[in-house]
């Protein structure tokens, strides 16, 4: 497989490498992590997805922990409660902190975190909750520090979580997004994702006292049946190794409109979809 030396910039469209596989010989390129060279040519190490970074090239292993990097947004789950932090799966290997100064108080009060504050953590964060969170920094030991401080993060309610492979997300200027069928999608890229009921960001910021409430809002059964379209649109571009952005997602989504929700995770129905989305990919690139 020969790079196009005339793409501007990687394709959506993935294009997976087996080990041995060779990817270039053109001399302009230089070999990063993934690849060897031999005779001039540039050979895949592992099993991954080609990625061109201007005359760098690497190749991303198909299945592979979450990496963080600072001011990266993820989604995760609530595992433990410590003294004055949260223990957070975070997809890595090993799990993200939350603070308790990271966080935001009911209302957006600012002040420093009090002795009360702590006695009552579990009624900002229990375990088992889901969690909208950007990565601020490292712990000396490597584990990923998070923060909320903003009305755009915290908990997720209203919704369905899906889980797919880390490299099928990329970064991004944002990582949440409102499709055209009214339906929320946070993309963490540690391949974590939430998928709710849209609300208004003004209706989240008139209440903004409600930010730590365990209740969901009332979903209509259109609603519901929207959420369960775009979770299995998501899961059968998971499962057909196409990158997931908003753009795919809305193209899975309205390929799957002839179709009853339930038949999405077919495997015969999921190919047919996910060729579809790769072709109309193609044609936007």
């Amino acid at each position: 497989m020969d790079i196009d030396t005339e793409a501007p910039a990687p394709s959506l469209v993935t294009q997976i490498v087996t080990p041995g596989s060779a990817i270039t010989s053109d001399s302009a390129y230089m070999r990063g992590h993934g690849t060897f060279g031999e005779h001039g040519t540039i050979y895949s190490s592992v099993a991954g997805v080609v990625e061109r970074i201007n005359k760098l090239v690497s190749v991303r292993s198909l299945k592979q922990r979450y990496g963080g990097e600072i001011g990266d947004i993820v989604v995760g789950r609530i595992t433990e409660v410590a003294s004055k932090r949260w223990r957070v799966d975070v997809n890595s290997r090993q799990d993200g902190m939350l603070l308790l100064s990271s966080i935001n108080l009911p209302g957006g009060i600012q002040r420093r975190k009090s002795d009360s504050d702590e006695l009552q953590m579990r009624s900002f964060f229990a375990e088992g909750d889901l969690v909208f969170a950007e990565v601020q920094s490292y712990f000396a030991d490597g584990a990923l520090s998070l923060h909320t401080r903003s009305i755009q993060y915290g908990k997720l309610r209203n919704g369905t979580f899906v889980s797919v492979f880390p490299q099928l997300v990329p970064r991004s200027r944002t990582h949440f997004h409102t499709l055209p069928c009214g339906v929320d999608v946070v993309l963490g890229v540690n391949g974590y994702i939430w998928v709710s009921k849209h609300v208004p960001v003004a209706q989240v910021e008139a209440n903004a006292e409600h930010i730590y409430s365990d209740e969901n809002e009332s979903i209509s059964d259109d609603e519901r049946e929207s959420i369960a379209r775009v979770a299995n649109c998501i899961g059968l571009l998971n499962r057909l190794y196409v990158k997931i952005t908003d753009t795919s997602i809305i193209f899975a989504f309205e390929a799957s409109l002839p179709y009853p929700v339930k038949d999405l995770l077919s495997i015969d129905v999921a190919t047919e979809l996910a060729h579809n989305v790769t072709s109309r990919l193609k044609l936007q690139a």
